[in-house]
């Protein structure tokens, strides 16, 4: 016989269920508030796009307030790391042995840390690495393809200038061939909206075709790839490795400078360099050791791919733009910048240990990462004024071929080890793994490069002129830094402003 509830017990059962249908419905009410208060950002938008590209970021502000505001702070320059922070700053200046490495190409005469989104126009404007039209004849230097990953403008004038009005087009070249100044009264809008989001829907979607013509090569859709899969790849577009078909290319006619993606025999260092042997390509000779240099440019995502946190799906934006919350709305903070800057809504979101302790594991795989860097860098260096040593003294292209060979194969992969932003932390046994065998073979370079010195007489260390600091390396490698400062000054004072005033007048540009 069931024992009987004394009536006390019955209260307390009573009450305690009237409590926890109370909770229960406040919580509904809470989450049926905050399905509405997110449906309504969706279906009372004040403005409705019927293009897909919007290229003026700030026509987002009224109806993603969250999004922009927080896109915007992508200008703030103040979080400080121990490497790699928000600031700009002169890597040659820190690194001199890096100017001998680029000497016959721009990067060379200048090259900074990158800053938040927002100054990219403005960056890429004022860097000595591009031309500076119409300043006592001197043409460009670069090609228009250079605007390509720097803002919204540029899927714009894709398809402005393409003859089928598709940004997607494989046939559409648009303004590749042409020069840098070209395209530079329309190029404005910093990156920004139009350049993840389809401004009609604001689903992903990535806004450049060489992504897209990338993953049709190896048999793959962008368009099938899974949401998460999309919260990277639209940092893909732009932060990975490429290079500009050359003008003179016979493989490649009516196709001067169109931005490709090696992808072909896959993800690595080592399946880019196979394409690139496999074509012929070289992005400049180095005027000292004549050697058809490769120059990585920023590998970003291929080099997330060989670490842990992209080999688990862990996503570019799950690090990079962690949800934040406000009432019922969770998205994702648009201030891209480094994670170190937010471990409890980064790091922590998996990890349980400490702050401290976990930005300390970084900077511990950055700091060992960084010991095989200066090795390179200095075996490199070295290794280019001997080679140019024993050229000058008559080595023949016979001797000199090995040692070009050594030195294309240590550069390419001490280049695309630091090329990549945040490479040291997203893969650094991958890092360390292409520092060492750039070492590797530098030393072997020079192992040659001095049994041809001792051929031709010559016993001991080979002179080497001064290359201590930056201005020393750039006058070691023939730069006339005045001049192409002034001339850049001049462009800054004469050609921009009127590139500036112009999209003013035409709406291209918002200024509030």
């Amino acid at each position: 016989m069931a024992k009987k509830l004394k009536s006390w017990q019955g209260w307390i059962l009573f009450g305690g269920s009237m409590v926890v249908v109370f909770v229960l419905g406040l919580l509904v009410s809470s989450l049926m508030e905050r399905r509405a208060e997110v449906a309504s950002v969706f279906n009372n938008k004040r403005t409705v796009f019927e293009d897909s590209i919007v290229a003026q970021n700030e026509k987002f502000k009224a109806d993603y307030p969250r999004e922009y505001e927080t896109w915007a702070q992508t200008e703030d320059t103040s979080f400080v790391s121990k490497y790699n922070s928000s600031q700009e700053v002169d890597v040659l200046a820190a690194r001199p042995e890096m100017v001998v490495l680029w000497a016959g190409y721009a990067f060379s005469r200048d090259y900074n840390t990158p800053r938040g989104h927002k100054h990219c126009i403005e960056d890429l404007r004022k860097i000595l690495r591009t031309g500076n039209p119409g300043i006592d004849g001197d043409g460009d230097m670069q090609p228009a393809t250079c605007w390509t990953c720097k803002g919204p403008d540029v899927p714009r004038m894709m398809r402005e200038l393409s003859e089928s009005k598709s940004v997607f087009d494989p046939a559409n070249y648009y303004a590749y061939e042409g020069k840098w100044s070209g395209l530079g009264a329309e190029m404005h809008n910093t990156v920004g909206c139009s350049d993840c989001h389809d401004a009609r829907t604001m689903d992903l979607r990535p806004a450049r075709p060489a992504l897209y013509e990338a993953w049709a090569r190896v048999g793959k859709d962008v368009r099938k790839a899974s949401h998460q899969e999309m919260r990277s790849l639209v940092c893909a577009q732009c932060h990975t490795e490429y290079y500009f078909i050359k003008p003179d290319d016979p493989n490649n006619p009516g196709k001067a400078n169109y931005l490709v993606f090696p992808q072909h025999y896959g993800m690595t260092c080592e399946a880019a360099e196979k394409h690139f042997d496999e074509i012929g390509f070289y992005d400049y000779i180095h005027p000292l050791s004549k050697t058809p240099i490769l120059k990585a440019q920023h590998p970003g995502y291929e080099i997330a791919l060989q670490g842990i946190h992209g080999q688990r799906g862990v996503s570019c934006a799950d690090c990079h733009m962690p949800y934040k919350q406000e009432g019922g709305v969770k998205f994702s903070d648009h201030h891209i910048m480094s994670p170190l800057a937010n471990i409890d809504r980064t790091c922590q979101t998996c990890h349980r240990q400490d702050a401290e302790v976990l930005r300390q594991n970084v900077y511990e795989r950055q700091e060992k990462c960084n010991e095989v860097r200066d090795k390179a860098e200095r075996e490199l260096a070295r290794a280019h004024f001997e080679a140019k040593f024993v050229i000058d003294k008559g080595a023949s292209e016979a001797d000199m071929k090995p040692v070009q060979d050594l030195l294309r194969k240590s550069q390419w992969r001490w280049d695309y080890a630091i090329a990549s932003h945040g490479a040291t932390f997203h893969a650094p046994q991958e890092v360390t793994r292409l520092l060492a065998a750039s070492v590797d073979y530098a030393k072997e370079a020079r192992l040659l490069i001095a049994r041809i010195a001792a051929k031709q007489g010559h016993l001991g260390e080979i002179p080497v002129p001064d290359y201590s600091t930056k201005a020393k390396a750039q006058e070691a490698i023939g730069l006339d830094m005045k001049t192409l400062r002034d001339k850049k000054q001049r462009f800054l004072q004469e050609i921009e402003p009127k590139w500036i005033e112009e999209a003013k007048k035409n709406g291209k540009l918002i200024v509030i």
